[in-house]
């Protein structure tokens, strides 16, 4: 299953959610638990021979970041 960039219209957060390609409707907002959630356009990455793989970048929390956190403070992964 691939995972899709979500946007939640209630709270305003972005998420990653793993789901079914076809049957995201209806999928929850892992933040605030809405049904609300619009799916993003997502930009392929992928990682460049020489970068340092075992050194998890940090993450901002905001909008952009891991899409994991809903908005907590800078960690890492």
């Amino acid at each position: 299953m691939p995972i899709y960039e979500f946007h939640c219209e209630k709270c305003g957060k972005d998420s990653e959610i793993l789901v079914r390609s076809s049957k995201w409707q209806g999928t929850k907002c892992p933040c605030c638990g809405s049904s609300k959630i619009a799916k993003k356009l997502s930009v392929f990455a992928s990682a460049v021979a020489g970068n340092n793989l075992n050194q998890a970048p940090a993450c901002e929390g905001g909008t952009g970041s891991c899409g994991n956190c809903c908005g907590g403070g800078p960690h890492h992964h």
